[in-house]
């Protein structure tokens, strides 16, 4: 039986080998015989944030866009023009996601980094401020 690793050890480990240039199939392949082994198959979603912030530190940002619509592709590119300019990083691969509740605006999730410029998070705001007020 392997034993048993931090999840940052294991996360530290993989993004220097994708870091590497080695394949994703094959990483994710033995992290899933890996976690299977030592009964750790809970952690998997713990461990890929973990790699996300690893993969960070070698200038490679993963990260999700949320958006009331679907967003063309130049404002994409924007997106992560404005990502890679704000973290220095020297990729950045977002996954989009559409909640119409939001009303309008994005939120940009990065490692250590959140973005919230929706219009449901202002009207939050204002509601807040009003109560105090």
């Amino acid at each position: 039986m392997a034993r048993k690793l931090s999840r940052r050890v294991i996360a530290q480990h993989i993004a220097k080998q994708l870091a590497d240039g080695a394949s994703q199939k094959t990483l994710a392949r033995q992290l899933a015989a890996y976690l299977l082994e030592t009964r750790r198959t809970e952690e998997a979603g713990l461990i890929v944030r973990d790699i996300q912030t690893s993969l960070s530190e070698y200038g490679h940002l993963s990260g999700k866009v949320v958006s009331a619509r679907e967003l063309s592709a130049s404002t994409m590119k924007a997106i992560e023009s404005f990502a890679k300019d704000t973290t220095g990083a020297k990729s950045v691969s977002l996954d989009t996601e559409v909640d119409e509740a939001l009303i309008g605006g994005i939120k940009l999730e990065l490692p250590g980094f959140e973005l919230d410029t929706t219009i449901a998070r202002q009207l939050t705001t204002l509601k807040t401020r009003y109560r105090k007020a």
